[in-house]
């Protein structure tokens, strides 16, 4: 959902830029092209920055993976292809060392942080 409403919020940010003329422009020697986007977006990336970054580290704890192997995105092409298959695997199963699956108890490995089910 992180990722969903942080493309939203992108695309409407290059939009205000576009409608404000703030957007920055580059000189191909054609005369200038608009890049696209400019301040508003800028401010916005700068502002989920932190937020973008733990989600992702968050992501690979719940792959079983350190947040460290967030750097493996750093070799071309391979590096960010590798990163998208460990977005979209599911979750290991149960606890790992990083804290509870946040699904919650799937297979009934048990969780100490939930109390169990009152069943009267």
């Amino acid at each position: 959902m992180f990722v969903l409403f942080n493309i939203i919020f992108a695309i409407v940010a290059a939009i205000i830029d576009g409608v404000l003329g703030t957007t920055f422009k580059m000189d191909l020697g054609m005369g200038e092209q608009s890049m696209g986007y400019g301040y508003v977006y800028l401010l916005y990336a700068l502002v989920t920055l932190v937020p973008g970054l733990a989600v992702s580290v968050r992501r690979m704890h719940d792959v079983g993976k350190s947040g460290w192997f967030l750097l493996i995105g750093l070799i071309p092409i391979i590096g960010a292809i590798w990163l998208l298959v460990l977005a979209c695997t599911d979750g290991q199963l149960g606890p790992n060392k990083w804290g509870p699956n946040p699904k919650g108890d799937v297979l009934g490995f048990g969780d100490a942080t939930q109390p169990e089910p009152n069943n009267f």
